[in-house]
């Protein structure tokens, strides 16, 4: 369909969902865990098991979950950078563009993409970034594009709130970039080099480690079999494997796109602005009464995107109502009788960053640990407290050196927690997993899912919370780290978990709506991601 054709529908009284229903099936994520064809061999077996045995149910997951992808994410071969997606050639257009706006309202734009040529794309797959903002009032939101994979595009905003409004759409990557880091991702392991050191009397060894080591020598391997999760050091000669001590990473000079490819992911190339030639957009209230949200935010429920908004630097929601945890006395008023288990990277650390320092009841426990990224235990005694927070288990990549002990992966840390309703446990997967291909990144996803399935059979009343993976901003290695990478890791997670009673605070679309480009989220970012929590909680 051109975009003319929508403009017909529209003009002939439909309206945007209406045409997007009767000319456009949903493009959501297509994937459904519990559906498998097991006629096929998998798709890309996993490496670290090398059996004749059949595909486990998880094997097969994961060839779906690929296979769906790679669908979604199609192999878009070009010969010069001229014909890839250029934003300044672009032409977005406001469909019945108003002079003055409700609050409430819905904006469209309709953006019909074009190469460096001018000429018009047949097919979609660009990554976009598109957000709404009022920096005078600190508010901002994301919008919902849909592609219609054919050069056209639908970007929707809703207007939460009341003023000027500057509207941003920003080609982060075009389809062509987009398919080159798909097909450079899942070639290879070897992004990241994994020093080990294997303690050996008062001496150390040091050792090449990784999720995957092409190499003929003998190997240390650290298995979990139940999980078919793994990790691989060179074994030093005359030492145990058991001697492991301490990891560290490094990037490897190695990279899987060509030049051609490389010439797509220079700065100028990528997170351009295609809508810098629009006005601002004026907001009334237009003597609307919304009406106010009485329902409580609590774990399982679901919405749609665009669904919150940030106004004066605050989180809202427009499905639910969320109460504001703002003193330290409302926040250990709900922590009462809590224990809280925290998992992840060094995200969910700035969450123990933010306890520590606005409880100041909160007493460090000495675990004995060294490094950044060391466990850490916080308690409060007198209202019976207890807070902890450990990295989850390998991939763990950091210049800084970590404790090879203290690797545990997160569904094994589940198992072993009793559980009941004081408990929570906040979980949060995606950063290190940029760097390696999909599959182990799924397979964790899976993994975890069952741990938590496990869980609510013992104890139905314990809570979890997931806290999905956030921006990072446009960098300078879009080959491991791109926010695309992101994305789709975000995607999954949300399917996956879609089933389960679990709460889910979505940092994506939160650090879209700030505006925020740092891996570490500003401080007034983290405190509304954990507002929502003790939402959740009490």
């Amino acid at each position: 369909m051109r975009l003319g054709e929508m403009a017909e529908w529209l003009a002939r009284g439909g309206d945007v969902q209406g045409y997007q229903q009767d000319f456009w099936p949903a493009l959501d994520f297509p994937i459904s865990l519990y559906h498998w064809d097991t006629s096929k061999k998998p798709l890309c077996p996993d490496v670290s098991f090398t059996t004749a045995t059949a595909p486990t149910e998880t094997d097969l997951q994961i060839k779906k979950i690929r296979e769906q992808l790679d669908q979604l994410i199609p192999h878009r071969p070009f010969s010069h950078v001229n014909t890839t997606t250029s934003a300044a050639h672009s032409v977005a257009t406001i469909f019945n563009a108003k002079a003055t706006y409700c609050s409430g309202d819905q904006l469209d734009i309709l953006l019909e993409v074009r190469d460096f040529l001018g000429q018009r794309k047949k097919y979609g797959g660009d990554f976009l970034r598109a957000r709404i903002s009022s920096p005078e009032l600190k508010a901002g939101a994301s919008g919902r594009v849909t592609d219609f994979n054919n050069g056209t595009y639908l970007v929707s905003f809703t207007l939460f709130w009341v003023g000027r409004i500057s509207v941003s759409l920003l080609l982060i990557h075009p389809s062509e970039g987009v398919s080159a880091l798909w097909r450079a991702r899942n070639m290879g392991y070897d992004k990241v080099i994994f020093t080990g050191q294997f303690a050996n009397g008062t001496s150390q060894v040091f050792t090449e480690c990784g999720l995957v080591l092409n190499t003929s020598a003998e190997l240390c391997q650290y298995l979990d079999q139940r999980d078919q999760e793994a990790f691989y050091c060179v074994k030093p000669p005359q030492v145990s494997c058991d001697a492991l001590a301490q990891l560290k990473s490094k990037n490897k000079e190695v990279s899987y796109l060509s030049s051609l490819e490389k010439s797509l992911f220079v700065r100028s190339n990528m997170g351009m602005e295609i809508m810098k030639n629009f006005s601002s957009i004026e907001v009334s209230s237009c003597n609307n009464q919304k009406t106010p949200v009485t329902e409580r935010c609590k774990p399982g429920m679901r919405s749609s995107i665009p669904d919150a908004y940030v106004w004066n630097n605050t989180w809202n929601l427009d499905s639910c109502n969320l109460s504001q945890f703002q003193t330290e006395i409302q926040i250990k008023d709900c922590l009462k009788g809590k224990l809280i288990y925290i998992i992840g990277d060094s995200t969910t650390r700035q969450w123990m960053m933010y306890f520590t320092k606005n409880i100041k009841t909160l007493k460090s426990i000495d675990l004995h640990g060294f490094g950044i990224l060391r466990h850490q235990l916080v308690v409060d005694l007198e209202r019976n407290i207890y807070i902890q927070w450990q990295r989850h288990g390998y991939p763990c990549v950091s210049s800084h050196k970590y404790s090879a002990k203290g690797n545990e992966y997160l569904a094994r840390v589940i198992d072993r927690i009793a559980g009941d309703k004081n408990t929570t446990i906040v979980f949060s997967l995606g950063q290190h997993f940029r760097f390696f291909p999909i599959d182990i990144f799924i397979r964790r996803a899976i993994n975890v899912h069952k741990a938590i399935e496990r869980l609510f059979l013992r104890s139905p009343d314990t809570k979890v919370i997931l806290r999905g993976e956030n921006t990072r901003g446009i960098n300078n290695d879009p080959e491991r780290l791109s926010d695309f990478h992101g994305y789709i890791q975000s995607l999954v997670l949300k399917d996956i978990f879609q089933d389960l009673n679990v709460g889910v605070i979505d940092a994506w679309d939160m650090t879209i709506a700030y505006g925020t480009n740092d891996v570490h989220p500003p401080e007034y970012v983290v405190e509304n991601q954990i507002n929502i929590f003790l939402n959740y909680i009490c």
